[in-house]
């Protein structure tokens, strides 16, 4: 399979339709989050930590996850990583957009449901994640942590991801957050669906580029 350039693109170049594109991948991420919430089967790494943290203090789900987003991105600081449009972006819209689905999506107890909801979540994810990031305006902060800590090690990208989902999914654990067989499913399938849909989402420089492709 080709490689895909997530380069950030300028955001002169069709500023309009890819900010048509940024906006959608992260609404559908957001729903993707409530999705998952309300299967009760596991949660990603990441969503477990803020379900552990929603259990502790007792706030939404989606200001859990604008509260950590801040915090990652005040890691980015030592790591010089530099925000752009679809960073901002990311933390308002996905936890504006998780919230609302919440309120109107209940919890799921009949295991037909809740395996629904899981696949569903989980499919509709990667998704949101190939639509938000082809729209290349910039990375989320989670992402921006990845390839900040990649560039300031030298270690390569799969040991970071590994340390950072295995500690965040650890603390989460701790503090009360859902473990289980959607947490196994999400990874174990998130990565090849999003590399699978990214060819057919990613904004290209030009022509030429696309042909190439």
């Amino acid at each position: 399979m080709a490689v895909v350039d997530l380069s950030p693109l300028s955001v002169r170049r069709a500023p309009v339709r890819r900010g048509a594109q940024l906006l959608a991948g992260l609404a559908l991420y957001g729903a993707s989050m409530a999705m998952l919430t309300r299967a009760h089967l596991g949660l990603d790494p990441w969503d477990v930590l803020h379900e552990g943290i929603t259990k502790l203090t007792g706030l939404s789900f989606g200001t859990v996850t604008a509260i950590a987003s801040v915090f990652v991105l005040l890691l980015w600081i030592p790591l010089r990583q530099r925000p752009g449009i679809g960073t901002v972006a990311n933390v308002v819209v996905i936890s504006v957009t998780v919230d609302a689905v919440r309120a109107v999506l209940p919890d799921q107890h009949a295991l037909a449901l809740q395996i629904l909801l899981l696949v569903g979540g989980v499919v509709l994810n990667a998704v949101a994640t190939a639509v938000y990031v082809g729209a290349r305006l910039g990375p989320g902060p989670r992402d921006g942590l990845m390839t900040g800590l990649t560039a300031r090690t030298g270690w390569s990208v799969r040991l970071v991801r590994t340390g950072i989902e295995v500690t965040v999914l650890a603390v989460g654990w701790l503090l009360g957050g859902t473990f289980g067989v959607g947490t196994v499913l999400y990874a174990l399938t998130i990565g090849p669906l999003t590399q699978a849909l990214l060819p057919l989402v990613t904004w290209r420089t030009g022509r030429r580029e696309e042909q190439q492709h």
